[in-house]
């Protein structure tokens, strides 16, 4: 391919993940905002993440298949079409019932952008550099969505409110209809794959896989234990993927490979990757939360956002520049390193903490997931292959699943232990506030005295003295709470990096016996 045309495939690709990007983060940056316009509080605001969620968490494993029976062209099309269809019809939502179903559907619809995405730009690479260089920065442009959704966001609200946020969607993917008609893709081969127990299972594994994805966004708003729906979802979760997964055990051609998926090299494979899924959580979740519960909003965060954007570009061009099999298990440790010092930098935040003292260690972190995540999928990527194309599919379960469901269960684990944590330290806190303390009694004096001059009943003017006070009490639990999860993942990096460098030492090991003991002890 001509560097002119690689490079326009390289826009489109960028481009279709932002439009996917944006439609996947714009309720979770805009929760706040979407409150107001909708009537709705932040619990039902919520809904709206789980109503895009449900679906997209399993589609793309029938697309693949999908697009493999009846073409990548017909595939593409049909795909940015109804995307648009959607992201027209989310203009002229009023309600919040509305919305809910239009999310439902924008779920579906935004599946095949990542698929996209991912092929447009591996299509400007060749085939010796579609796993090193090509895969790198198709995560880059994926990484990339999240913080520039907050980045822009602000300003879009100030234009137009909630509104422009929809009419930048809808631009977007009208951009994104022109680049697939404009840049086609080089068809493969269409093979019929699909069979009719494809379906069933397929149909099975998404109810499990939305019933999962439901239970991980709303579970912390409604609490784990307190609404009876969670369980029943969860019932329904367990026995669809078991239905499924017995009927995959009886296939000749599953639709997935379960037995090679629970065999030890994938196990640990999908161990690393929820690992660093549950780490990518002090970004996404917990630092966000952070500036959330000291008052900070969107617009105030745009430096933090700008710098975690620039940091995450230039982590995967750095990955794209040096990534090479035999690399991965050094790009490894210095992304851990990254993630454990920036967690560990972030552990130390006070209630005066502001956003300029996080550039540094947010973008360790931004960085650090850059490098981690290209050499784990090409190293995968490899391993299915070596069994065979068959086994690609079986694959991207692993991948989905980890990274779909994985990334939603990390926010649920580290806001679910902040919660808790929150609640231990105000406790601790509390057993030492007691008036008889000088120093708490001219707290509450001193807190008090704002409403002196229209307050004249001296207890209800003590008793909102200690109203305020224990609202600064409750930050500051809610700050050292953060910090214990700050602290949480600094430490799973470092234990991770620590098995990877003794993983590391005992294969080097293995080598220099082999190399000593001659071609006999290689091939024993």
């Amino acid at each position: 391919m001509a560097p002119p045309r690689a490079a326009a495939y390289m826009v489109a690709s960028t481009l279709l993940a932002m439009t996917q990007g944006f439609g996947l983060n714009l309720v979770a940056a805009n929760i706040p905002q979407l409150q107001g316009p909708f009537g709705a509080t932040a619990a039902e605001a919520t809904w709206l993440m789980a109503a895009y969620m449900a679906p997209n968490a399993s589609l793309s494993l029938a697309l693949i298949k999908i697009r493999n029976q009846y073409g990548l062209r017909p595939f593409a099309e049909l795909g940015i079409a109804v995307f648009l269809l959607v992201s027209v019809a989310h203009i002229f939502i009023t309600d919040l019932q509305s919305a809910l179903v239009l999310r439902f559907f924008a779920g579906i619809a935004a599946a095949p952008l990542s698929s996209l995405g991912f092929l447009y730009m591996l299509e400007a690479f060749s085939p010796a550099r579609k796993l090193t260089i090509g895969i790198s920065l198709a995560l880059t442009n994926i990484g990339l969505a999240a913080p520039l959704t907050r980045l822009v966001s602000p300003a879009l609200i100030d234009i137009g409110g909630v509104r422009a946020l929809l009419h930048f969607e809808l631009a977007l993917a009208m951009l994104s209809f022109a680049a697939i008609y404009l840049l086609p893709l080089a068809p493969p081969p269409r093979v019929k794959v699909i069979e009719k127990l494809d379906i069933v299972s397929y149909l099975l594994i998404a109810v499990g896989f939305g019933s999962g994805a439901a239970v991980l966004v709303l579970g912390r708003q409604y609490w784990w234990l307190e609404a009876p729906w969670i369980g029943e979802l969860l019932v329904v979760m367990v026995g669809t993927l078991t239905a499924a997964a017995v009927i995959e055990l009886n296939r000749e051609k599953p639709l997935i490979d379960l037995r090679w998926l629970f065999s030890r090299e994938i196990l640990h494979f999908a161990a690393v990757l929820v690992l660093f899924r549950l780490m990518l959580a002090e970004q996404t979740a917990v630092a966000g939360n952070f500036f959330q519960i000291t008052g900070l909003q969107n617009d105030q965060l745009a430096g933090l956002y700008g710098w975690v954007a620039l940091a995450t570009a230039a982590g995967g061009l750095v990955c794209a520049a040096i990534l090479k099999p035999g690399r991965e298990p050094a790009l490894h440790m210095a992304a851990l390193l990254l993630i454990g010092v920036g967690a560990f930098l972030d552990s130390r935040a006070t209630n005066l903490t502001r956003p300029e003292q996080m550039y540094l260690s947010q973008a360790m972190i931004a960085a650090g997931g850059s490098l981690f995540l290209p050499p784990a999928i090409a190293s995968g990527f490899t391993l299915a292959l070596r069994k065979g194309p068959q086994y690609i599919l079986s694959f991207i379960v692993v991948f989905l699943v980890t990274q779909s469901l994985g990334g939603l269960a990390g926010s649920a684990l580290f806001v679910s232990f902040i919660t808790l944590r929150e609640k231990f330290h105000s406790n601790i806190l509390a057993e030492a506030m007691t008036l008889a303390d000088p120093l708490i009694a001219g707290r509450v004096a001193q807190l008090s005295a704002a409403y002196g001059r229209t307050i004249t009943d001296p207890a209800v003017l003590k008793a909102e003295g200690v109203a305020l006070l224990g609202q600064q009490v409750t930050q500051e639990a809610n700050v050292l709470a953060h910090n214990d999860a700050f602290l949480v993942i600094a430490l799973l990096a470092v234990a991770a990096a620590v098995a990877l460098a003794i993983h590391m030492l005992s294969v080097r090991i293995r080598e220099a016996g082999a190399r000593k003991d001659g071609p006999a002890a290689v091939e024993g």
